[in-house]
């Protein structure tokens, strides 16, 4: 599903255009239109100019490179299986952006929301010398649910929070279904998805950290705590958030760190960018995974409800789409930074 909507977004992508595609051998000869009939799952038709590309073996690493100035990467193979892959393509000089999981916590591969951290590309030289490669590199996304609600504690980093409670209620697309493919969601909610809240608690602490000698180290606050649940909806993740600060802030003064809140891709004007980063809704019914999940062309963050807590300063929803935002449009969006900052450059 996420190399379908990686297909969709770069077709008439201003600076990008896909020349090749590559995946198993069983896909391996196949036009692409062949080997996704009958497994379409995006609501617009295949794009056109990617119908008749022959579908190529992705383990012929040497010669499937020498094709591209860079790849996306999203496959379903083990931890270690992807590491070698994506090794190998970067050891070609060939730069590789992942939506895979599998290097999200190798040391010197940063891990992007390119809003937040996108000073943490500059640990790439590091990785290129321990690569031995002068131009190819990897570097990764972050789980799809974080973007629900990182974004939104990052604009008050300022003040300090201290402790965070966060459910997530993520959509079957994560999870690369749709409800023909998984009809006993219907009507269900299952409160577990497996090893979710531990990404969930950990990576905004690396996507928080610091680069220090050729590394990233994660920060050591705040304290997270999470709980998944997937629920039956298509597209969308929503997060309940409960947050405690050393600095309490006003409401008011909240509301507009979100709304003012800008970051790198904003200043640059990248093409997959949101205008607005953060939109915040009055509404006390707002956000809504129908009505918002698709905000700035999915790449928007969207947050409501805002309000004082009982037990921690504040408690707030959180709404981002996993698989825009989330997962090939987050991916996009890195690349774009990384061409803009001179890292993806024609061969």
């Amino acid at each position: 599903m996420v190399g379908q909507r990686f297909v969709q977004l770069l077709d008439q992508h201003p600076w990008f255009e896909v020349t090749a595609i590559a995946a198993s051998k069983n896909s391996a000869g196949k036009t692409y239109e062949e080997s996704v009939q009958g497994r379409w799952k995006m609501a617009g038709p295949i794009p056109e100019p990617v119908k008749t590309i022959v579908v190529q073996d992705a383990s012929q690493v040497e010669e499937f490179a020498s094709q591209v100035d860079f790849i996306f990467c999203a496959v379903d193979m083990s931890k270690d299986q992807i590491k070698a892959l994506e090794e190998a393509y970067a050891k070609t000089g060939t730069p590789v952006i992942s939506n895979n999981s599998a290097h999200r916590w190798t040391p010197d591969v940063p891990m992007v929301i390119p809003e937040i951290n996108p000073d943490h590309i500059g640990v790439i030289e590091a990785q290129r010398k321990r690569l031995g490669t002068k131009t190819g590199f990897i570097a990764v996304k972050p789980n799809c649910s974080i973007q629900s609600y990182v974004p939104a504690l990052h604009a008050l980093l300022d003040f300090k929070p201290e402790k965070v409670v966060a459910s997530t209620y993520q959509a079957i697309s994560g999870a690369g279904k749709n409800f023909t493919d998984w009809p006993e969601m219907l009507d269900n909610v299952i409160p577990y998805i497996g090893g979710e809240e531990e990404k969930s608690e950990q990576e905004p602490l690396r996507i928080w950290g610091s680069l220090q000698n050729g590394e990233i180290v994660k920060a050591s606050s705040p304290l997270i705590t999470t709980q998944c649940i997937r629920v039956p909806v298509t597209d969308g993740h929503l997060a309940t958030v409960f947050v405690s600060f050393e600095n309490k802030p006003s409401k008011e003064e909240i509301i507009t760190r979100w709304r003012e809140f800008k970051g790198r891709p904003q200043e640059l004007g990248l093409p997959s960018a949101p205008q607005q980063f953060i939109t915040y809704f009055e509404e006390e019914n707002r956000p809504q995974t129908k009505l918002d999940r698709d905000i700035e062309r999915g790449m928007g963050v969207s947050v409501g409800r805002l309000r004082e807590d009982s037990i921690y300063d504040y408690k707030f929803v959180g709404l981002s789409h996993n698989t825009l935002r989330g997962a090939a449009g987050g991916a996009v969006l890195i690349a774009e930074l990384l061409k803009a900052e001179g890292y993806i450059q024609a061969k």
